[in-house]
Formats: structure tokens, sequence, C-alpha cells
């Protein structure tokens, strides 16, 4: 695995270097390009970037659990980077990066624990472009996660997953972006297992710049033989010109155990 991922490491440092040129020579954007993160919700859409762009998306989100040993809220700043390749690939580098954990009857000090969570490393290619209402785009995404993190976030088994990702508009104003895939992930006890994935966001736009959505997110099982776990959520986005989108969303889980009772989350994305 370690020399795969060296490999892969600098595969893509090359990868940047290409995009600091390409960007200085990229060309002006259309009139009709605006700014299309992947943030919020829980699916991610099927455009990409383009050639030599940078896109930072990146935010703060606070969740609430209580379980059989009490309360436990966590702080983290979810962070995605997508760099062009082309006009139909991009590179991708996503993580919940600084992230903090508090278990609220635990005694002083010892339900603290904060450090830098695992990082995933993929890419997402454009498959198909959409034909109005008849035909959906849609895009491949992969991840990869090497062993990463730090402190009690620290993973020692790769993990990853392979998602498909399509957007729909249906209708004027309206779209629906589901997602469909399986992951490999790391148990937390030196062992993985595969889990099918679902996300399903439902979108309302009264405006060009101006986002209104409702969607959920399902993964099943939740944990080794574990149950089925569905996350809802919903949200506004908003953008200001064409590169720049500001986002809140909140969310509550419908099933299962492992997601949160609730979720507050605010972000930002810029086009560069």
């Amino acid at each position: 695995m370690q020399p795969t991922f060296v490999h892969l490491l600098r595969s893509l440092a090359f990868t940047i270097t290409l995009q600091a040129v390409a960007f200085a020579q990229a060309q002006p954007l259309a009139e009709d390009d605006y700014i299309n993160p992947d943030r919020p919700g829980i699916a991610d859409g099927s455009n990409v970037v383009g050639a030599g762009r940078v896109q930072i998306e990146t935010g703060l989100q606070h969740e609430y659990r209580k379980g059989k040993d009490g309360a436990v809220r966590a702080l983290f700043v979810p962070t995605l980077v997508r760099l062009g390749v082309t006009s139909n690939l991009e590179a991708r580098i996503e993580g919940n990066t600084y992230s903090l954990v508090k278990s609220a009857d635990a005694t002083p000090g010892a339900g603290r624990s904060e450090g830098l969570a695992p990082v995933s490393i993929g890419f997402k290619v454009h498959i198909a472009d959409a034909d109005g209402a008849q035909r959906p785009s849609v895009a491949a995404i992969v991840r990869v996660f090497p062993p990463s993190g730090s402190r009690g976030f620290r993973t020692t088994r790769a993990a990853g997953d392979f998602r498909l990702a399509a957007d729909w508009d249906f209708a004027q104003q309206w779209s629906l972006n589901p997602n469909l895939g399986i992951a490999i992930v790391d148990d937390g006890m030196q062992g993985s297992y595969r889990a099918g994935l679902l996300a399903v966001t439902l979108s309302y736009n009264p405006r060009r710049d101006f986002n209104l959505f409702i969607d959920a997110g399902l993964q099943s099982p939740e944990t080794r033989n574990g149950k089925t776990a569905v996350t809802l959520d919903v949200g506004a986005a908003w953008i200001v010109g064409r590169n720049l989108q500001f986002d809140l969303s909140a969310g509550t889980r419908a099933a299962g155990t492992t997601p949160p009772r609730f979720f507050l989350a605010a972000g930002i994305s810029q086009r560069f």
C-alpha cells in the first residue's frame, strides 16, 4: 500500500503543478458559467470545475449525538479541493481536516479528542451531458482513503468508494441529483466491510443564484453486520457574483445509530 500511496502523492503534486500553469492561461468565463459546488447537501453533483480551474469548498459543521454513554458533540471543518485537469476530469482532495469531539458526561479532560481526520484523494469524470428534461448529466466519482489522520482519528487501513452521480433538470426551476455507489469501509478494528451508498437531493431554484434543497443519504450496513443508516438534510445556498457561494444547512438521522441526532453546517465555496 505504501508505494502506491507515495505514487499517488507524486501524481497529485504533478497535477497541481500543471493546474498552476493552466490557470494562468484560463479563458474568461462564459456568460452563464456560475460556480456549482458539491456542497452543501449529501449528494455530489455531476459537473466538474473545468480545465485550469481550482475550487475550494469548506465550512464548519457541528454534530450532536446521544447514546448510552452520554452526549457527544463534534466540530470539524469539511474541506474539498477540486483541481480541473480537463473539461471532463478533475482531481479531488477531501477530508474533515481539523476535528474536535467532546463527551459531556466524561470526567474533565478525559472526554476531549482533537486532531486531523483522514483525507481522501480521488477524481471525478464527467461521462454524459444533459439533454434538457429528457436525459440527466452523469459523472463517476472515485475516492481512496489511505491510512491517515492523527491521534484518535487515525486510520490504519485503506478505504474508499465509487459513486455514479447524476443531475436531472426535470422541470422548470426543479432538479433531482441522485448518487448510487459502493464503499469499502474501515471498521476501526483492523478490518473492513462493503456497504451500499445512496443519496438523493431535490432542489428548487427560484433564481439562478439561489437554491433551496432537501436531501437524504443512506449507507447499508452502517457498521459491520449492522443495520441501515439514513440521514436527512435541508438547506439553502446563494451565489455572489459567479465564483463565490455561501451555504447553510441542518439535518438529523432518520434511521440507524451512526448518523448524528442533529447537525448544523455553514460553508463557503470559491472558484479561482
